[in-house]
């Protein structure tokens, strides 16, 4: 599987280059003193539609056949990968319709609304939300998009990894936030085919650490989670998805934090590095702080995956 996965990552570097940035990743002095580590940050927060998602949706759509562009496109979010497609099918002049639950973030709403795309409110929580959007797919003859259970969209993000390995010669840790697992099985798949002794670890809150509980428990589980700061990872795994046993295969360890925590990191980040990050940037970085012991004098690589926080949340953070 996992040269699949390289090979499908080289041709997404192809296909969504012109249509991403590459991202800084920015060695932390401050970060790097408080943890007796060397931190340096992949700024996902800073790429297009502030998260890393624009790559994975980007590939997707790129991959579509003209027939299946003309067909359209729907997909459900809880708000970045919504606005990835969104900026998606602008940039492409392509038909489609983004879900998102009826308590999606204000803030990631509005970004979805920026480009332009149909939206339209389902659910009330995320599992709800793709389930509706992938029958109304089916009953539209449209294509969905999948936030992660798609190899095209682990593949864009995956594209990480491949900035990774020119920006760092030796990286010993990565840190990664999870949900549905997409980032970290694009990331942990390429990694571990070029760098086999680089550990590939998942950050997940507390509150919502449905792929560790999955992995522990060896398939896909259905559990009960909480609200979370870590908005853009809350909630279920679809049934089947191949992410799966691609973070089974490849992700060496997870971490989970609590809600306390990822504040602590939010706010740190703004201190030291005066970034705005969102709660699964911080959910990484409070994996860092949280066991910084472990990683002493290691190259240690956090990935921001977004910065799409809402002024009231972050109020909250600081309050």
């Amino acid at each position: 599987m996992v040269l699949d996965i390289q090979r499908e990552i080289f041709a997404a570097e192809n296909r969504i280059r012109s249509h991403i940035r590459e991202t800084i990743l920015d060695f932390s002095l401050p970060l790097s003193k408080m943890t007796n580590t060397n931190v340096y940050l992949k700024c996902e927060n800073l790429q297009y539609t502030g998260s890393f998602k624009v790559r994975g949706a980007f590939n997707k759509l790129l991959s579509l056949t003209s027939d299946e562009r003309q067909q359209g496109v729907v997909t459900a979010s809880t708000g970045n990968h919504g606005a990835a497609v969104a900026f998606g099918i602008y940039k492409l002049k392509m038909p489609g319709i983004v879900f998102v639950p009826e308590n999606a973030s204000t803030t990631k709403v509005d970004n979805i609304r920026n480009y332009n795309a149909k939206l339209e409110f389902f659910g009330a929580d995320w599992l709800q939300t793709e389930t509706h959007a992938l029958n109304y797919a089916k009953q539209h003859n449209m294509i969905y998009v999948s936030p992660y259970n798609d190899l095209n969209v682990i593949a864009g993000q995956g594209t990480v990894a491949l900035e990774l390995i020119k920006q760092l010669n030796a990286i010993d840790v990565v840190l990664v936030p999870v949900g549905g697992g997409g980032l970290v099985a694009g990331i942990a798949a390429y990694l571990k085919s070029v760098s086999p002794k680089t550990q590939v670890i998942g950050c997940l809150p507390q509150n919502s650490p449905v792929m560790a509980e999955s992995i522990k428990a060896g398939k896909i589980v259905d559990m009960e989670t909480l609200p979370t700061l870590s908005d853009a990872t809350a909630g279920g795994i679809e049934a089947g998805a191949i992410t799966f046993d691609i973070c089974k295969e490849f992700v060496d360890d997870y971490i989970l934090v609590s809600e306390q925590e990822i504040k602590n990191a939010i706010i740190a980040i703004i201190k030291t590095q005066h970034l705005l990050i969102e709660g699964a940037a911080g959910v990484a970085v409070a994996s860092l702080l949280k066991n910084a012991k472990q990683f002493q004098n290691k190259n240690v690589v956090i990935i921001l995956s977004g910065a799409n926080i809402s002024l009231e949340t972050l109020k909250q953070v600081i309050a």
